[in-house]
């Protein structure tokens, strides 16, 4: 699933493309809204709000959630029609939501009511690492990465981030989040690392952007920890993959 970051690059690209220009095509290409019909009207303005993204013209709001295949893309689509959710044009540009988990068309008035439930943004102007941490220790038996992929505690953090911040903080994903030394330091780190890569197609957590070394342990199940040699070991028979170093992190 992507993380706030990916989400945060879409919302500028499509503010890029769309923001302040008129529409002269609105295909959505979803039954329930295939009769809206936005062209016309001009787009005010595109945010995004932890992982879900809103397109506000006029009295619509047109929200998406990337789930864990889609994607807005710009310009030309190499995607089959058929995945092909929503296509909006411009004189100028053209942007296509391809495989989106969600896809709805809001009264603009009442759009942030879909996210009202979200903790605080981790790219947002409401970012509060104070609440982030009270958020965090709310239970204190639940499993730290558990705990950091509920949008609810803060909205942003992925799988990528969550394993991540479980090694740098040298505790294994399925520690309860009540052994936590400092949960302010934690929620700090996090926001960290997501607004340092919010701009970069290359995501890195270890501080080096060359490929094969961007990260500590996602993903690099069987190869060698970073810090001490020890091969990395993972768990797949949860809803998420872990990775974790069984010396590094206790």
């Amino acid at each position: 699933m992507p993380e706030g970051d990916t989400v945060f690059r879409a919302a500028v690209k499509l503010r890029e493309a769309l923001e302040g220009k008129m529409l002269t095509r609105c295909d959505v290409r979803v039954p329930r809204y295939a009769a809206v019909d936005l062209s016309g009207q001009r787009v005010d303005e595109v945010l995004c709000r932890g992982k879900h993204l809103f397109i506000r013209v006029g009295q619509a709001s047109i929200h998406s959630h990337l789930k864990m295949d889609g994607a807005w893309i710009i310009g030309r689509v190499r995607a089959p029609a058929y995945k092909i959710r929503i296509v909006l044009e411009t004189a100028d540009s053209r942007a296509s939501g391809v495989d989106l988990g969600i896809l709805e068309v809001l009264d603009r008035a009442a759009d942030m009511d879909v996210v009202a439930h979200l903790g605080p943004d981790l790219l947002g102007p409401d970012w509060s690492a104070e609440t982030a941490a009270a958020n965090l220790m709310a239970d204190p038996q639940r499993p730290l990465a558990e705990t950091l992929l509920d949008q609810r505690v803060m909205a942003g953090v992925g799988n990528v981030y969550a394993n991540e911040l479980c090694f740098v903080f040298g505790l294994r994903p399925g520690t309860p989040v009540g052994e936590l030394a400092d949960p302010m330091r934690l929620a700090t780190r996090a926001q960290q690392m997501v607004w340092l890569n919010r701009m970069r197609l290359n995501r890195t957590t270890t501080g080096n952007t060359r490929p094969g070394q961007d990260v500590w342990v996602y993903g690099r199940a069987g190869s060698p920890c970073r810090r001490c040699g020890t091969l990395i070991e993972t768990d797949r028979n949860t809803e998420r993959v872990t990775y974790w170093c069984p010396v590094c992190q206790r």
